[in-house]
């Protein structure tokens, strides 16, 4: 909406618009939040809590990938009878989230925020709108990511002037925009 506000601007593990990958599993998410009886019925904050464990273990499934997984989250013993490590790491991720005093009603509104999300709303769609960026821009995208994956990132990039497009490796998916500290220090520096 103003495009001489900034001259530089770097676009990291996003997207102009929410997809509908994204869109489903936000609201999985949610729904997750919404079956928690408490989440309704509370006076305080503390409600939800047991959806917002489930919401953040579903959420993590998407900031991973396949390949993460396998190689912080197998087996040690190859005749285990049940997944019990990843289980563990889900219900801890969602524990986790829970003891940092992050309530579900805010979790609730982080989805609706996601869902809508759309920089082409009211500037003749996704296209127009980053064909107006002055900036010299740079579009950056983790090759396992899935919620925001690189052919996405490859095409939307294309539509500002002058874009330079650039593709990290990581074996941990959307999270990799986390772990990939070294490569990502480079590139921004």
């Amino acid at each position: 909406m103003q495009p001489d506000l900034f001259t530089r601007c770097l676009f990291l593990c996003t997207a102009p618009r929410i997809s509908p990958f994204l869109g489903a599993t936000v609201e999985a998410q949610r729904m997750a939040l919404e079956a928690d009886p408490t989440f309704r019925e509370a006076r305080s904050l503390d409600g939800g809590r047991e959806g917002l464990k489930c919401a953040r273990a579903q959420a993590l499934i998407s900031y991973r990938c396949f390949k993460g997984y396998g190689l912080t989250q197998a087996e040690a013993d190859p005749d285990t009878l049940f997944a019990s490590r990843v289980a563990s790491y889900e219900r801890y991720q969602g524990e986790k989230l829970v003891r940092r005093n992050f309530d579900a009603y805010s979790y609730y509104c982080l989805c609706n925020a996601l869902d809508s999300h759309n920089v082409g709303r009211g500037r003749g769609g996704v296209q127009k709108a980053l064909q107006g960026i002055k900036a010299r821009v740079t579009v950056v995208a983790v090759d396992s990511d899935l919620i925001f994956p690189p052919a996405e990132s490859r095409e939307w990039a294309s539509w500002i002037p002058g874009a330079q497009y650039v593709e990290i490796t990581s074996n941990f998916g959307h999270d990799g925009f986390l772990l990939e500290t070294a490569k990502l220090s480079a590139l921004i520096l």
